[in-house]
């Protein structure tokens, strides 16, 4: 089931999240909602904040092959000194895309969706996709890492150039 993306400003949005204790079918359907909505709004990542449920859990499509990754309870246990700067956007902010410093390299402890611990190591874009979903389950917000804003119309003619090389 499509579920509403909440955008900003919103609370749930600047809260930190619940940790999640029950792991059950009623989670299990959010998990498969939430995928579904990001799909639907062309997503690559969403917190359960976004859908206005103030609970840790994140869905995020990584690598080549957009594998599915569900992120349940994640911290963050390590984190390169080496950053780069790339263009994020957010299915809350709608209109709103900019230029963010993150680490190139994550390690994160997280729990399925059947409460079973793994850990996963995430370089580059992956890396950049799950600390931003991550910050949304502490209730920070990606506007306030930008360093430079972009337009729609910019970046319809960035990708206009990329296309031409």
């Amino acid at each position: 089931m499509l579920l509403e993306i909440v955008k900003n400003p919103a609370k749930v949005l600047e809260t930190k999240a619940l940790e999640v204790k029950k792991f059950d079918a009623k989670l299990a359907q959010l998990l498969d909602d939430m995928y579904e909505t990001m799909l639907e709004n062309d997503g690559v990542g969403i917190a359960a904040p976004q859908v206005n449920k103030s609970i840790q859990a994140a869905v995020v499509e990584l690598g080549e092959e957009r594998d599915v990754l569900e992120l349940i309870n994640p911290v963050i246990v390590e984190i390169s000194a080496d950053t780069d700067v790339d263009m994020e956007g957010c299915l809350s902010f709608p209109d709103l895309y900019g230029d963010v410093e993150r680490p190139i390299y994550v390690k994160v402890q997280a729990q399925d969706r059947n409460g079973e611990l793994y850990e996963l190591e995430a370089y580059d874009y992956d890396a950049r996709v799950i600390q931003h979903e991550i910050d949304h389950l502490h209730g920070i917000l990606f506007d306030k890492k930008i360093i430079k804003t972009y337009t729609l119309e910019e970046i319809e003619e960035m990708y206009a150039e990329e296309e031409e090389e």
